[in-house]
């Protein structure tokens, strides 16, 4: 009774948008939000409660994004079609009562990752309106190593272990299941990429309290043919963390959430690192007791 919500299409890609019905003084902030679910499974649907609750609670226009799965539509349809429904968003937002000057992109896990792309993507393109803030939830952002402390600590924690995280991933991207445990080893990198991302993906970048009980793991040895199945993992689209600080220092204000008990915990506090280095607001919740 709160709420108005509509099914639409931007630019062919389905949406469900909810509205305030309480009138408003002046234009609205608007949400655009990707469901996670590693770009093989979740919907609109699954995500209902949540988009409710957020349009309730904050007063927003909050825009579901329902981009279709994997495998049926190969990566990396997934973030192209929130790309486009974004630019479509707030290309109309007047449209829809809202201000496009407030409005926000918004993911959870795979949909975090989503939304750290589409703002790369938008960043440098001086003629799409500016997203204002993107609130990452959980995201995952990097595919170079999984052996960061957050994998070591968390790599047989229910829902979501290590050995998941890599099976979906080649779910995800249609590859051979094979490919497992090399990449959980590491041996899909070579060493002049590991040398490359030193600098951005490292445990030493991970504050210490963040650290307890961390044992460095012995180096894998590099197999060229696991890394040319797998070159998709090394695109700023897949992998957030690796694009260049001349994207990052043009993204947004960030707002990142992490949990204690979360393979992917790591790959925030890095991402968090980053967007500080070149000048990012961020602002950062660790839910100590939170699993992904």
């Amino acid at each position: 009774s709160q709420l108005l919500i509509k099914d639409l299409h931007f630019d062919g890609v389905p949406v469900r948008i909810y509205f305030p019905r309480e009138p408003s003084v002046g234009k609205r902030r608007g949400v655009i939000f990707f469901h996670g679910g590693c770009g093989i499974f979740g919907s609109i649907r699954c995500y209902e409660r949540i988009c409710r609750y957020i349009t309730r609670k904050s007063g927003s226009v909050v825009v579901s994004v329902g981009y279709h799965l994997a495998p049926e539509h190969k990566y990396p349809a997934q973030t192209l079609e929130c790309l486009a429904a974004t630019v479509h968003f707030l290309q109309t937002a007047d449209t829809y009562g809202v201000d496009p000057a407030r409005v926000i992109v918004c993911g959870d896990s795979a949909g975090g990752t989503y939304a750290a792309s589409v703002c790369q993507e938008l960043g440098h393109r001086a003629e799409s309106p500016k997203v204002r803030a993107q609130v990452l939830i959980y995201p995952f952002l990097q595919a170079l190593s999984f052996n960061l402390p957050s994998h070591q600590k968390n790599a047989s924690t229910a829902f979501l272990s290590c050995d998941r995280v890599v099976h979906v991933i080649l779910k995800y991207l249609n590859k051979d299941c094979s490919l497992k445990e090399p990449v959980l080893a590491g041996s899909h990198v070579p060493e002049n990429m590991n040398l490359k991302y030193k600098k951005w993906i490292s445990p030493d970048l991970i504050p210490e309290v963040f650290k307890l009980g961390y044992k460095p793991p012995l180096p894998a040895s590099f197999l060229p043919q696991v890394h040319e199945e797998v070159q998709e993992l090394f695109e700023a689209r897949f992998s957030p963390l690796l694009a260049e600080d001349a994207v990052v220092c043009l993204l947004p204000d960030t707002c990142i959430i992490t949990c204690e008990h979360d393979v992917l915990r790591d790959d925030g506090l890095l991402y968090k690192k980053r967007l500080e280095d070149n000048n990012v607001r961020v602002t950062w919740h660790h839910v100590q007791k939170g699993f992904h």
